[in-house]
């Protein structure tokens, strides 16, 4: 990806070193805490690297460069030894949530099934020293739910007049940065107000789980497997609700590859993956009855395919009228924090495999799930209440960057 026009006088990135060997870190990790054998080497800080998101210097200030280097294993590492040296009173609950694209890389990885490569990481963490391990899947269903109901909402009021679709997806938050960022309110109106998966897992940790287990939220530290390294802005920029009081959803967001890498360093076998074949980055999907098309839908990944996305929605030659849209080609299971090749470059047989690893989980229709329809009883009050629009939905920002913002050459 190249950046032909910035707009900050420098760019809040940082570039690779020489020796992607030298990393560093100032926590120590268990194993060495105790002097035991096949202990863990320090592990590299966080980077966001031109290559790994949509993020230029506009989309991101030096302070968050900051704020984001944070964002790693140290800070894990730092609760684990406290849990194990201070007194019990000031102990932290350990919580990790793992997002399902992340699952098939870790399937791939340890050449096991879905199941087994899930069993096989919450039997790590927890030796570690995690006392509970979760899946974000539930998360998922919530925001798919509210995603419909605001689709249809839209489709509804839409009109020559109050132009309210296309409704673009709002899940993926390199995306919906360079959404706020970048192209403003002409786009930012279109996203999907509906919490992301991350948001709402952060919100189901901290505020249900917290008062099931009579926590408060700051006795919980709640660390997201995710695989990409924009997981990580979207945990530093998060909108909060209310119902948190002030306590983050996320207050750790590792990559699937950062925990592959602790994996590692503790001893554990990897096995090389075989080849399948990759998803198209834009596809097309019509509903029709009686031989008319009633609705459009699409799904653009990548920031070549965005950018003609918004050329033909500003132009008013853009059909469609729901589109997922996702930062990274090849969608998540290609985030850049997981199947990377020591060089930086995507490992394509690991993702060719993962690929068809995720194909083959079953898809189940989140209206189906007895347990989220439960929540929405039992923490949220009621499908539409009040709180479950607060809690399930957010607001966005829009900075205006005029004229050059549509420069940018993927």
């Amino acid at each position: 990806m190249k950046c032909e026009h910035c707009t900050r006088k420098e760019c809040s990135k940082k570039t690779k070193t020489d020796d992607q060997e030298n990393v560093s870190a100032d926590a120590l990790s268990p194993a060495q805490e105790n002097g035991e054998k096949g202990e863990f080497h320090k592990l590299a800080d966080a980077k966001i690297f031109l290559s790994d998101c949509l993020a230029c210097d506009s989309c991101m200030t030096a302070e968050e460069g900051v704020q984001l280097s944070q964002q790693n294993a140290k800070d894990f590492f730092r609760v684990l030894n406290l849990n194990k040296k201070c007194d019990t009173s000031k102990h932290k609950v350990l919580v990790v949530s793992v997002c399902p694209q992340s699952l098939p890389y870790f399937a791939a990885k340890f050449n096991l099934s879905v199941t087994d490569a899930s069993r096989r990481l919450c039997g790590f963490l927890k030796s570690l020293g995690v006392h509970y391990v979760f899946d974000t899947t539930i998360a998922a269903d919530f925001s798919i739910l509210e995603s419909q109901k605001e689709f249809v909402r839209r489709y509804r009021q839409h009109s020559e007049e109050e132009r309210t679709l296309p409704m673009l997806t709002s899940a993926c938050p390199g995306w919906v940065r360079y959404a706020e960022r970048v192209l403003g309110c002409p786009i930012t109106a279109h996203l999907c107000t509906a919490r992301s998966p991350q948001q709402v897992m952060g919100s189901l940790v901290k505020d249900y789980f917290a008062r099931q287990q009579n926590l408060s939220p700051e006795k919980i530290f709640h660390v997201i497997v995710a695989p990409c390294y924009d997981k990580k802005l979207e945990a530093l920029q998060e909108s909060l609700p209310p119902a948190l009081h002030g306590s983050r959803g996320a207050d750790c967001v590792l990559t699937s590859g950062e925990i592959a890498q602790i994996m590692e360093q503790g001893d554990l076998s990897v096995k090389d993956a075989a080849v399948d074949t990759l998803n198209k980055d834009f596809q097309e999907v019509t509903l029709e009855k009686n031989g008319e098309v009633v609705l459009r839908f699409a799904a653009a990944y990548g920031f070549r395919n965005i950018q003609n996305m918004i050329l033909k929605l500003k132009k008013g030659k853009f059909p469609y009228h729901f589109v997922e849209v996702l930062a990274c080609a090849g969608g998540c299971l290609n985030g850049r924090g997981q199947a990377q090749t020591p060089d930086g470059h995507a490992d394509k047989a690991l993702l060719r495999q993962m690929e068809g690893i995720y194909a083959d989980i079953p898809v189940r229709r989140p209206e189906s799930s007895a347990h989220v329809q439960e929540l929405y009883q039992e923490w949220l009050e009621g499908i539409n209440s009040p709180k479950a629009r607060e809690v399930l939905h957010t607001t966005y920002q829009s900075q205006e960057r005029g004229a050059h913002s549509l420069d940018i050459k993927w």
